[in-house]
């Protein structure tokens, strides 16, 4: 009982977010293409759909390790593309930056733990 909420809670934001990405992507290309990946546009999309897709598996319970695994590479990039606090200058921004970052690394904790449990 305790990992379906878990499972459920953790997919929250998958969900929200990448629904958000998908459907107002925003300047999200211009950080992604200022990254050096290629056709960012549809990267952005892409990453989306996987966040939105992964997430809900994740929340429904159906094969929530391969959704965990979908989201880890979905979190990477989106992790160090969206966040990078170190190219900030001190103040305002690099701490909302610094805390976005550690946001993403603990749900990157999550995904892992995720991976890791034992059957039901």
């Amino acid at each position: 009982m305790i990992r379906t909420v878990t499972h459920l809670f953790l997919s929250g934001i998958y969900i929200i977010n990448g629904w958000g990405a998908f459907s107002k992507p925003g300047g999200r290309h211009r950080l992604v293409a200022a990254a050096g990946i290629p056709y960012p546009e549809q990267a952005v999309v892409i990453n989306a759909a996987v966040m939105v897709c992964a997430g809900s598996l994740l929340g429904l319970g159906i094969a929530p390790r391969f959704a965990a695994t979908l989201l880890l590479g979905s979190m990477v990039p989106t992790t160090l593309v969206g966040h990078p606090f170190w190219k900030e200058e001190p103040g305002s921004q690099r701490q909302n930056q610094e805390t976005q970052f550690l946001k993403n690394l603990s749900m990157i904790g999550g995904l892992l733990m995720v991976l890791t449990e034992k059957g039901k």
